[in-house]
């Protein structure tokens, strides 16, 4: 293309001096809303795709981006730019969609309710399942975070029933109705789904924030609870068909809002617990219990009990009886035990840094209850006497660790070396002697991560987390090999069994 310079120039005969071209830098914005916004959303907030805001992008990094926008995504409906755009466009817009919007975004009631899909109303699909195994408590739901997809294994026989495409960036684990035919998963962009898994059918979504951490089933199996990073709020669903109940802003008693850390069901309480990440105080939602009043059934109202806290708590274990919680304080200043009974600290844990309570589980040494915490930023699981609260011991690890678990009728502990060069290597701890018996390195180079049990705990999974990974089949008590299944990055599994009965070897 001749610029209009040059041609006018050369029509009056005038030697005009030819300069280099410099090219405009790309507009980001522009591009986004040319080419983006019809799945992403005018705002940024998400639409068929996922939304494009710099937490719901945790994890996913620039260069990724630049690659995913370059080459698009296999089996999703993201297209490749490569064609289209320069390389110049590319960079731009990946490096913009990691930057916060001028205005904050806004997700109303009336945005929930205008997210609401309904596919297959509860109580019209056939109870039966349309498939045939030995122990329907012995199904795992495998998270695939590759491709987003999920898959359904048969625990017995080591089989996929189904495989289908999830939302973006599942987070905080799949949750189970207590007959364990539910599954209800949590996005991050804050997408609630409901699967029916006797009919391997989604029924219901429902877009309950912006940025959501995680959700909670109650424990009668009624109600879905979710914790928003953005809006600050939670947000009450049916656990039916997902239908609104309530919005809960997360404000605390000095008038600061608070993003929710997490949500978790306490069975033994009839409520969940919020963890708050910017306010110092515990809540406690209790669900409405019914009773007879003559020849009819009168179901209570919900109870938000709000408990303060001696400091900003974080990312919870439980007591198996849920009486105490165990939060990370602020800025790594260790680990405090809260009584909910007592509304009061009463006791602190040696545990700086960045210890994964999540990930935390319990059993029974010398008859006393113990529990094991491995931590994120070092290598080493440490060892509590739940009785009086007091160290046992640190196990010394070959770098920081992200999940741990173990089974009631199984010897072990796992933990992962999840973060550092030491990535591909996972532990085996007896829990009686707080030894390392073993150390597997089932891929080289590969990372080795999250085991989890099967309802018996004799066999295990364990994912070689990676695009081309998979999963191994191994036997629980002489660690042999049992076999492996090609998956796109398996990230978390989940047995039906453990999640429902609360097994102390499974992160609650």
């Amino acid at each position: 293309m001749i610029r209009p310079s040059l041609l006018f120039g050369a029509l009056l005969g005038v030697a005009i001096p030819v300069l280099p071209a410099v090219a405009d830098e790309p507009d980001p914005s522009m591009l986004y809303n040319h080419h983006c916004a019809i799945c992403h959303g005018v705002s940024r907030l998400g639409g068929i795709g996922p939304a494009l805001l710099p937490d719901n992008l945790s994890r996913l990094k620039q260069d990724e981006a630049f690659e995913v926008i370059h080459d698009g995504r296999i089996a999703t409906q993201m297209p490749a730019y490569g064609e289209l755009l320069d390389e110049a466009e590319i960079a731009a817009l990946a490096e913009w969609i990691f930057e916060a919007p001028e205005v904050e975004p806004s997700w109303t009631e009336e945005d929930i309710l205008a997210s609401h899909d309904v596919r297959h109303a509860y109580g019209t699909l056939p109870d039966e399942p349309v498939f045939e195994v030995e122990d329907l408590k012995n199904l795992f739901i495998v998270v695939e975070i590759g491709d987003h997809h999920v898959s359904l294994l048969d625990g017995d026989k080591f089989e996929r029933i189904t495989r289908f495409p999830s939302r973006y960036a599942l987070h905080g684990g799949p949750k189970y109705t207590p007959d364990g035919r539910y599954v209800y998963f949590g996005s991050r962009d804050g997408w609630v789904t409901k699967y029916d898994i006797y009919n391997l059918e989604v029924t219901a979504e429902v877009r309950a924030g912006i940025n959501m951490r995680n959700i909670a089933v109650s424990a009668d199996g009624n109600y879905v609870l979710a914790g928003n990073y953005l809006p600050h709020s939670l947000v009450l669903l049916d656990a039916r068909d997902l239908d609104l109940i309530a919005t809960i802003p997360v404000e605390g008693l000095n008038g600061d809002t608070s993003r929710v850390s997490a949500v978790y069901t306490a069975p033994p309480r009839n409520s969940f617990v919020a963890a708050l990440r910017d306010i110092p105080e515990v809540w406690e939602i209790r669900w409405p219990e019914e009773r007879a009043d003559g020849d009819e059934t009168i179901v209570g109202d919900f109870a938000l009990h709000r408990m303060e806290a001696p400091d900003y708590l974080d990312d919870f274990f439980f007591d198996m009886e849920y009486r105490y919680i165990v939060g990370a304080a602020r800025g790594g200043q260790g680990g405090q035990v809260f009584d909910m009974d007592e509304e009061v600290k009463v006791a602190d844990l040696p545990l700086e840094g960045m210890p994964h309570l999540g990930a935390g589980i319990t059993w029974e040494l010398d008859g006393r209850r113990v529990m094991a915490i491995p931590h994120i930023d070092k290598g080493q699981v440490s060892v509590f006497d739940m009785t009086d609260w007091s160290l046992i011991t640190h196990i010394e690890t070959d770098g920081p660790g992200f999940f741990m678990r173990s089974h009631e009728n199984s010897p072990y502990a796992w933990v992962d070396v999840f973060f550092g060069p030491t990535h591909d290597r996972i532990h085996v701890i007896d829990k009686q002697s707080l030894e390392i018996v073993e150390t597997l390195t089932p891929e080289p180079g590969k990372t080795a991560a999250h085991v989890e049990f099967d309802r018996r705990g004799e066999t295990l999974l364990l994912s070689i987390w990676d695009d081309d990974g998979y999963l191994l089949w191994l036997d629980a008590n002489t660690l042999e090999e049992l076999g492996r299944m090609p998956m796109k990055r398996p990230s978390g599994k989940y047995n039906v069994w453990n999640k429902t009965q609360y097994e102390e070897g499974t992160s609650h």
